[in-house]
């Protein structure tokens, strides 16, 4: 009987073992080579469009990429507006003076080929803001405010040693709900980065849309989703600030739960951000809800 108990107590740390052996180099794995790449998606800067390909898409002249469609569509607007001109004469019908067409034309044919530096001149912008917030909690704090800090001083304090680490204690658990939760981050923010340069992509045709009072909502639109997606990287920095400053030290239960609630805000940041500002959503665990539901 006494063999018994004693070989299943073996199997059974044997398999505990493994366990945490498995998720022990999973943890591992994330935090060296993955988790990096955080702030690179998180914080994005004008090296998003410096890309060759990027801009042999967008067009490096009026004669080359999207802009050479943007600038047909252009004239396709002049020439749609000289046939409604046409017909407004011999309806009496009341519509805007042709100077005034010429004039948008004029403004929003300099705004349709100059886009691609109005855009890169926002995400400098918003760069700027989001780098000032970091700055500040590196003068406060004495460290990069940054996931690639954030991810150190956690295991700094949580073990992540294969012959410490127990995926079965409160720590191990709090470390895969961290682990997995700046996965989910992973991809939402790619998500992000992806959205970001199809937005720029579609600036030339949002531009063109205001020459027209009917095609402009396309153009309001597409300005409140591209700010809404810019925005959010402020919105990260300030969490992280916040995190930073609780100063967590991970001995006491209240430290624990506010750090997993920190790096939930960081989840929900997009859902936070499409609320105030409206857009579309990069939340993968939202988005797989409703691709669940849209599949029943």
């Amino acid at each position: 009987m006494e063999d018994t108990v004693t070989t299943t107590e073996n199997m059974a740390k044997t398999i505990l073992d493994t366990i945490n052996y498995i998720f022990h180099n999973l943890f591992s794995s994330l935090d060296n080579n993955i988790y990096e790449t955080l702030d690179n998606l998180a914080f994005v800067n004008t090296n998003v469009l410096h890309d060759n390909f990027f801009e042999r898409i967008f067009g490096t002249n009026s004669n080359n990429g999207l802009l050479v469609i943007a600038n047909s569509l252009l004239v396709a607007f002049a020439l749609y507006y000289c046939f409604k001109l046409l017909y407004a004469n011999f309806a009496s019908v009341q519509i805007e003076s042709p100077y005034q067409f010429i004039f948008k034309l004029l403004i929003f044919a300099v705004s349709i080929n100059c886009s691609y530096f109005i855009c890169e001149k926002l995400i400098d912008i918003n760069s700027l803001i989001s780098s000032a917030i970091q700055e500040v909690g590196n003068g406060i704090f004495h460290q990069d405010v940054s996931f690639s800090s954030f991810i150190q001083n956690i295991n700094s304090i949580i073990s992540v040693e294969e012959e410490s680490f127990n995926l079965f204690s409160f720590d191990g658990l709090l470390k895969s709900f961290i682990s997995l939760s700046l996965f989910n981050l992973l991809f939402s923010y790619a998500l992000r980065y992806i959205m970001i340069k199809v937005f720029v992509l579609l600036a030339p045709f949002a531009f063109l849309t205001l020459i027209n009072d009917s095609t402009s909502w396309f153009f309001k639109i597409w300005l409140k989703t591209f700010f809404a997606l810019l925005i959010m990287q402020a919105f990260i920095a300030i969490v992280l600030l916040i995190i930073f400053s609780l100063n967590l030290n991970f001995t006491n239960v209240l430290s624990k739960l506010l750090c997993i609630g920190s790096i939930y805000s960081l989840i929900k940041a997009n859902s936070y951000i499409q609320h105030l500002f409206g857009g579309i959503s990069t939340d993968v665990s939202t988005n797989l809800a409703l691709m669940k539901s849209m599949m029943k």
